[in-house]
């Protein structure tokens, strides 16, 4: 059983990720829908970006199923609590990960990092800024009006290159979501995790910061200060 602290922050967790997967899908069409347990999508969302994620343990399937489009390919659903079963309604198991939250009394390692971070403030930063994260090339997944007081693109800049990045996205809740942290070379990761944790201090020094990783990510995670809660899964439609 889920102590009530850790259930607080997962809760917290699933909502701030979900406002930041509306604002992305927002940029390509009509925003999405929240109802008490899950936010859903009426129409397919851009790649790498679920159709529906669940808000509260407990979700109806059938529901949030009715909601989106699973008709069109990639069609997935963020199961925030890993206690949906989709599979009879043609998904199947992406992958599994683990929530992370990072609390504000807790200090930044530091890296020694040789990196120089910044916040992207304009339409040709965002397009470098998206193409260093997707390793090849900006494809306008991330829209022009995104960068904000409330999300901010950061930069860790070798010299003229982006050589790592995040996404710091401030929602409804009191939290910050920590996402798309990239590092191109593996000796940056660690840059990577306390230069965006940095940034998110002097922006927002009172809150904890959320997130969720899995694998190497989260064993990076947890070296930069975070603590595991609990699963999710990712389910895509097999369409």
């Amino acid at each position: 059983m889920t102590d009530p602290d850790t259930h607080a922050l997962l809760l917290a967790a699933a909502r701030d990720n979900a406002e930041w997967c509306d604002a992305v899908a927002r940029g390509h069409g009509p925003a999405g829908a929240f109802a008490p347990d899950a936010w859903t999508s009426a129409r397919r969302t851009p790649p790498l970006y679920p159709d529906a994620v669940t808000l509260a343990p407990g979700a109806s399937a059938a529901a949030l199923v009715a909601g989106i489009d699973t008709d069109g390919p990639g069609c997935s659903v963020k199961d925030s609590f890993a206690d949906l079963d989709l599979a009879g309604d043609g998904f199947e198991v992406l992958f599994e990960a683990r929530w992370i939250h990072r609390p504000t009394a807790a200090p930044a390692a530091g890296s020694g990092s040789r990196l120089e971070w910044s916040a992207v403030t304009d339409p040709a930063g965002l397009e470098e800024w998206e193409a260093a994260w997707d390793g090849e090339r900006s494809t306008g997944l991330f829209h022009r009006a995104l960068p904000s007081r409330d999300i901010v693109f950061l930069a860790g800049r070798a010299g003229d290159r982006i050589a790592a990045g995040a996404v710091a996205h401030r929602g409804s809740g009191a939290v910050v979501g920590l996402s798309n942290l990239f590092a191109h070379d593996e000796a940056d990761t660690d840059a990577a995790w306390s230069g965006a944790l940095d940034a998110i201090a002097a922006r927002w020094p009172e809150l904890p910061v959320v997130g969720y990783e899995s694998g190497d990510d989260l064993d990076a995670a947890v070296r930069a200060g975070f603590t595991p809660l609990g699963p999710l899964r990712i389910w895509l439609h097999a369409a």
